[in-house]
């Protein structure tokens, strides 16, 4: 499988891949090489190209030579992709809690912030951005059983705080589908499956979330191997990353050739899980079970 997007740095995951597909596309209209641009800027070949794939950090100083090599002049446009430089460099309100969080997820947080549109299956959690807080500490601890309480808190708060996004005017949109198994699985006794469920009928009802069951009666599906999440960013430049998390890592994808099968799975899925009305009635179905 094609692993594209490697761990970063402290910046902007996404503000780096787009900064250093610009620098591709300027070198390119120049008909220049990397080896070419690279001897500019005092680097080797694999630098420009670990620079155009977003791969590293940007100097302000390398940039401005670039763009002086590849002819933009144009004050407007230079104080424009200096800007993208400054804030690629930036770190997110998730570098604080780095010291919790291992780097391939800190990639995922920050294309998550970064996302139009949120596209996940979930089979044995309730999805992370649709946890209440209750809920998320239950599965912290289960992950992190040996962790001082006030870090379990920490991490509890990044995913609360990952989830405001889903309320702003200018926040993504999310289509979760879960299986019916994880909604059933007793996570924390029945008190905090009651909430859960309880949130999950509220949130329902947002314009910015649809949500779709994956019911029992189905038996093998579209998604047997297993959870995963396809990302899609307003930028045209930018190919959807399809995130597949695994035990002590994770796989990015964003290829065509391994994002389509993504995408086959999850059209079956949404075609054969409940409408919007079904969802109501298995989550009515399972509240009055608790």
């Amino acid at each position: 499988m094609h692993v594209s997007i490697d761990p970063p740095g402290t910046g902007s995951t996404v503000r780096r891949i787009m900064l250093g597909a610009s620098l591709r596309r300027l070198r390119e209209d120049r008909g220049l090489s990397r080896e070419q641009a690279g001897f500019h800027i005092r680097a080797s070949e694999s630098k420009i190209s670990r620079m155009e794939l977003g791969r590293v950090g940007f100097k302000t100083r390398d940039v401005e030579d670039l763009l002086t090599l590849y002819g933009v002049n144009d004050d407007a446009d230079r104080r424009g992709l200096l800007e993208m430089v400054r804030e690629a460099n930036t770190p997110g309100w998730w570098h604080k809690y780095s010291d919790l969080l291992p780097t391939w997820f800190t990639t995922y947080v920050g294309l998550e912030e970064a996302a139009q549109t949120i596209r996940t299956y979930e089979v044995q959690f309730v999805p992370g951005l649709l946890q209440t807080a209750a809920y998320a500490r239950t599965v912290m601890r289960l992950g992190f059983p040996d962790e001082p309480d006030e870090d379990i808190e920490r991490r509890v708060h990044v995913r609360m705080q990952r989830q405001e996004r889903l309320t702003r005017k200018d926040g993504p949109k999310l289509w979760a589908v879960i299986d019916e198994a994880a909604l059933r699985r007793p996570i924390g006794g029945k008190e905090i499956m009651y909430e859960q469920i309880q949130h999950l009928m509220a949130v329902a009802s947002l314009p910015a979330i649809t949500l779709q069951v994956m019911p029992f009666q189905f038996g093998m599906h579209a998604a047997e191997g297993g959870a995963f999440s396809i990302l899609r960013f307003p930028e045209s430049d930018l190919s959807d990353v399809v995130y597949v998390e695994q035990l002590w890592g994770a796989l990015y994808l964003d290829k065509r050739e391994d994002v389509d099968p993504y995408l086959t799975a999850m059209e079956q899925l949404c075609v054969e899980s409940t409408t919007p009305g079904g969802t109501a009635e298995i989550l009515g179905d399972i509240l009055r079970e608790i």
